[in-house]
Formats: structure tokens, C-alpha cells, sequence
């Protein structure tokens, strides 16, 4: 599912236009991406949260080389998901 196709169907459960259901999609995305950014966390009872977690810098290996390599810290985002979903996937 892509996000044209998610936005059919949400515009389809929602009896809403495809215009609105796009809309909702976006600020969803927007606002987690945002809160996220700002370190904060967005849960979504059920479904999952969205985080973000620092990784520090490391030493790696190029793999083609075998030479040791520099991996700067980062911070990335993380998804956990709830009960509710991971139930559903499995079950």
C-alpha cells in the first residue's frame, strides 16, 4: 500500500473526500515528524509510538576494505509497535 492508496481508503472509511483525507494524512505526518524532531514522543494507544533515540559514534569496518571507519552519532527516529497491531499482524 502506497500513500495514494492509503488515502483512497481512508477517504472511503471516513466518507470524506480524497482532498480531506490527503489533508489529515499530511498533518499526521507533519506533526509527528515535528514532535518527534523535538524529541518528544507520539503515541498512539493500540497502534504504536513513534520516538527518537541518539546513537553514538562508533569505529565500523568497510566491508569491501576491512578498514576501520569513523560512524559519527545520530540521532534516529523508532517505531514500537502496540499490542493491538502487532496482535492483528500475527494473528
Amino acid at each position: 500500500m502506497n500513500k495514494g492508496d492509503l488515502i483512497e481508503a481512508m477517504a472511503k472509511n471516513a466518507n470524506i473526500s480524497k482532498a480531506q483525507a490527503g489533508k489529515a494524512l499530511d498533518s499526521f505526518i507533519d506533526n509527528t515528524m515535528t514532535a518527534v524532531k523535538k524529541g518528544n514522543k507520539v503515541t498512539l494507544v493500540g497502534f504504536g509510538t513513534f520516538s527518537s533515540s541518539k546513537r553514538a559514534a562508533r569505529t565500523g569496518r568497510n566491508p569491501q576494505t576491512g578498514a576501520e571507519i569513523k560512524i559519527s552519532a545520530k540521532t534516529v527516529a523508532k517505531f514500537k509497535p502496540g499490542k493491538e497491531f502487532s496482535d492483528k499482524v500475527n494473528g
